[in-house]
């Protein structure tokens, strides 16, 4: 019998919504999480989405499974009536097309209203990223001295040294690292395994953490978390992300930081180094080139800009 799934918490606005609408919606998360194994925050995002949806759709008079190629496009056209961003109005007609892809599938509709619907175009944007010397400065940031600096020194080196998204990385559990073999095996999205290479210096620091500082937190309370916090539990991707804005801000990194700032950061260093791009797009566990290739684009802003700061002609 197939593991049964966490069901992501429905949104407390949801009154709006008709129960059928809710239910389909439902259905539908359910049978994308067995095809594809995906993750409890994607799914949630396409729960959200279609909730959104649904919801302004039945202030019209319309379900999801009654709604017209135009009744979609006036949803999406009252998007940027209210200045909602492009790449949000892309991934709801994304979350729509994946939902009536698999109604039509389930023959709960004779066609999908999504069909003629051309996405918003949208640019790429560079992801930001740190220099080697800002990074130097978050990492230095923690007081290894406390058991709380510790373990956070210790998931910094980590993030920096594997590239894991912070997802990844708060939810590692002690036998997914080997600390003999300088590896971590992670899972991903689509629940794909990869080994990551840890570093000596990450190594060194994972090392000195479960010595001492993972005792002391958890004061003899059993914990599956590599990375555990007081309350003996494992730590929020919210919690981590505070704790990295904190350190940043003693370290004097004055850029607007995003979660997956030190990934940036770890992909372009290598890509800096002379690091050949498909071994980068492993270590991240990209499923296609495409998506890695955005960092020769920002190894390419810093050599122009190196060049206009050093070159006589620059």
């Amino acid at each position: 019998m197939p593991r049964q799934r966490k069901r992501v918490a429905q949104d407390t606005r949801s009154g709006a919504i008709p129960a059928a609408d809710l239910e389909l919606i439902e259905r539908f998360a359910d049978a994308i999480w067995m095809e594809r194994g995906l993750s409890r925050n994607t799914l949630g995002a396409y729960q959200s989405d279609l909730r959104h949806c649904a919801r302004w759709l039945h202030a019209g008079g319309a379900g999801l499974l009654r709604a017209r190629r135009d009744q979609l496009l006036g949803y999406l056209a009252a998007a940027v009536d209210e200045a909602v961003r492009p790449r949000t109005s892309a991934r709801r007609l994304s979350s729509l097309r994946q939902f009536y892809q698999w109604a039509l599938r389930d023959r709960l509709v004779v066609a999908d209203p999504t069909a003629q619907i051309e996405a918003p175009r949208l640019g790429r944007p560079l992801p930001k990223s740190l220099s080697e010397r800002e990074v130097e400065a978050l990492l230095d940031a923690p007081d290894v001295d406390s058991p709380e600096g510790l373990r956070d020194r210790a998931m910094l080196e980590v993030l920096y040294a594997t590239g894991l998204r912070v997802s990844e990385l708060v939810g590692l559990q002690p036998d997914q690292l080997s600390v003999a073999q300088g590896l971590v095996r992670v899972t991903g999205k689509g629940g794909k395994e990869r080994l990551v290479p840890l570093g000596d210096e990450a190594v060194d620091w994972v090392r000195r953490f479960l010595a001492g500082a993972r005792p002391q937190l958890l004061d003899g309370q059993p914990c599956d978390a590599l990375f555990p916090t007081r309350r003996g539990g494992g730590m929020t991707r919210q919690a981590f992300w505070y704790r990295v804005k904190k350190h940043a801000l003693q370290a004097g990194v004055g850029q607007s930081l995003s979660p997956h700032t030190l990934r940036h950061a770890f992909a372009t260093h290598l890509v800096n180094h002379g690091a050949d791009l498909r071994v980068v797009q492993l270590l991240l566990g990209h499923s296609s080139l495409s998506t890695t290739q955005i960092y020769t684009h920002v190894a390419r802003e810093r050599l122009q800009a190196l060049h206009a700061q050093h070159h006589p002609r620059g």
